[in-house]
């Protein structure tokens, strides 16, 4: 990490000797590379399509399995987590570019079918949120449906609350790892990001500079903006929580 930071501040093509210029790597990131700029807006539309859609799926799909209480949910556990585990591969990639071959190839909808393929592999969060659930005492909800409330209300009132620590977990390791996603871009996009750059996500234009172009010094600017990036929305996210979150031992 000390040796990336130093050649953020140089030229260096991995060949010669690094050459010292300053913040120039990053004065040309926002003022000279228009690239630079689309490639961020991309990666915030995915996160801001990608994170939500896979938590309200992850989360769905825990709520039908928690309440089959042992009724085949070990298979169906394992099933809808087996995409996960798949994930980081390229025959995935490749599998999902297949399927999707028209929308691929048009801008308006390119960045659509990753941000598809990432809500499909819901397996991680949903297995933590099933066992979230699992340790919501019972007593809570037998009490309120003693008391008339129904399926929605005991979900926004006892559920949401009482798996807000869970849900919070998740949140934030589902955008860090959004805001890292570049596998399934570099395969589906060919790795370019295209067409027109609608799929050029941060990281892919990171390794287009880095090992494409051998401009590892422009790269490692990236690297360490993305790094600032993610640990200020992080910091983000851990400052709005003490406003939704709420732990068992609170009153």
């Amino acid at each position: 990490m000390v040796v990336s930071l130093y050649l953020s501040f140089t030229d260096y093509d991995l060949f010669n000797e690094p050459r010292w210029v300053g913040v120039d790597n990053y004065a040309k990131l926002f003022g000279d590379d228009p690239r630079y700029l689309h490639s961020v807006g991309v990666t915030l539309r995915y996160v801001a399509w990608s994170v939500p859609l896979k938590l309200v799926l992850a989360l769905a799909v825990a709520l039908l399995l928690n309440s089959l209480r042992g009724k085949g949910q070990a298979f169906f556990r394992s099933a809808f987590y087996a995409p996960s585990l798949l994930g980081a591969s390229v025959g995935l990639a490749l599998a999902w570019r297949a399927i999707f071959d028209t929308w691929v190839d048009t801008p308006d909808h390119a960045l659509v079918t990753i941000v598809l393929l990432s809500a499909w592999q819901f397996g991680a969060p949903m297995v933590i949120f099933l066992a979230g659930l699992q340790q919501i005492p019972r007593d809570l909800f037998d009490a309120a449906a003693v008391d008339g409330a129904g399926w929605w209300r005991r979900l926004w009132s006892i559920t949401l609350p009482m798996l807000s620590p869970v849900l919070f977990f998740n949140l934030v390791l589902e955008t860090i790892h959004a805001f890292q996603a570049f596998t399934q871009a570099f395969v589906v996009s060919g790795g370019r990001g295209g067409p027109a750059d609608s799929t050029l996500f941060y990281t892919l234009y990171l390794y287009e500079r880095g090992f494409t172009e051998f401009r590892m010094g422009y790269a490692s600017a990236m690297a360490w903006v993305l790094l600032v990036a993610i640990a200020l929305i992080t910091a983000v996210l851990f400052r709005t929580s003490r406003y939704w979150v709420f732990y068992g031992d609170e009153r």
